[in-house]
């Protein structure tokens, strides 16, 4: 409850300016063999019709950790880690230091105004190393309820959309999820991430 009046003050006082600061960001797994959610797989039947058994598919153990950050007008950058490579905080402020340089690329000015960081609370994000490096940056960090998805853009938005799309789809290497994962990232249209972004308000 704090976290939520604490943006929705920063919004009543700033308006839609202020959601133009944010800039997002998380990791999600993406399996090689993801499975379709169950409402994908429902299937119209007459009453007589016999019932199909669906067989359970084990989780596909081959996954690369895929990270994208993003604000109302699109994808900043995107980084994937192979399966067993860890996310500590060295390897999450050299993201956040391309993360900068990519946000001075696209977005100019962005950084000369202010960028508010809107990311959870995990480890790597809170360490010691994170913080002074997001202060020497002079971001703006958005409080953040812990191991909640509620106000976190990238888990009730973008990842949704994006596991829809791969559900039901299986790739035979990590190059080939990297492609796959990038195209449909580069074929959303603007208004999928300003949707997005403008849900924190009602959410």
């Amino acid at each position: 409850m704090g976290s939520a009046l604490s943006f929705l003050e920063r919004y009543e006082k700033d308006g839609d300016e202020f959601l133009t600061h944010i800039v997002t960001g998380d990791e999600t797994w993406v399996c090689h063999v993801t499975q379709e959610s169950k409402q994908q797989s429902m299937q119209w039947r007459h009453t007589t019709s016999p019932t199909k058994r669906k067989f359970k598919q084990p989780l596909s153990a081959r996954k690369i950790m895929c990270t994208v950050f993003w604000n109302r007008y699109g994808v900043l950058l995107v980084d994937y880690r192979p399966n067993g490579q860890t996310i500590n905080a060295q390897v999450y402020c050299d993201t956040l230091q391309r993360l900068r340089r990519a946000i001075q690329n696209k977005r100019r000015g962005l950084l000369s105004s202010g960028v508010v960081l809107l990311h959870d609370n995990a480890c790597p994000h809170t360490a010691r190393l994170t913080r002074a490096l997001l202060q020497q940056f002079r971001w703006e960090i958005m409080d953040h309820p812990p191991y909640s998805p509620d106000l976190a853009p990238s888990d009730y938005h973008l990842f949704l959309h994006m596991k829809r799309f791969l559900a039901g789809k299986e790739f035979h290497s990590d190059e080939e999820v990297e492609t796959t994962v990038n195209n449909w990232l580069q074929q959303q249209a603007v208004d999928i991430f300003d949707t997005g972004i403008q849900k924190l308000v009602t959410r």
